[in-house]
This record gives structure tokens, C-alpha cells and sequence, in this order.
């Protein structure tokens, strides 16, 4: 996969909480001039099926263009 320049942050936590990563990495990408580039994804660090969602580790990427 071949996405160029990324925003991406490691959000800690419940999978129903990622809103709240992705609204700060949608403010740190306003302040820093960088549009949209595609759609985000993620990739999942912690097996959620033995991990407890409080200590789920998730790294949230957002492809990401100079405006």
C-alpha cells in the first residue's frame, strides 16, 4: 500500500473512544495547513479478543496533503 505523507497518533483505550483521537488529530492537521488525503485506517496492536478494551493499542493513520 502506498499512502505518502501520513498523520497517524496511537490512541490507548476502546475502540468506541477512536472519535476522540481522530478529532485531535483533525485539529493538529488544521493547524498544520494538511487536508484529507484518502480514508484513515488502523492498525490494531493489541489482540482485542485477550486484551482489555481500557489497554487496547490501536496507531490511527490518516493520509494526509499540503493545502
Amino acid at each position: 500500500m502506498s499512502e505518502g505523507i501520513c498523520v497517524q497518533m496511537l490512541h490507548l483505550g476502546p475502540f468506541s473512544k477512536e472519535v476522540e483521537t481522530l478529532k485531535q488529530m483533525e485539529i493538529f492537521m488544521n493547524e498544520n495547513n494538511l487536508g484529507k488525503n484518502g480514508l484513515h485506517h488502523e492498525i490494531y496492536l493489541s489482540d482485542f479478543r485477550k486484551t482489555s478494551e481500557d489497554k487496547l493499542k490501536t496507531i490511527l493513520r490518516e493520509p494526509v496533503k499540503v493545502e
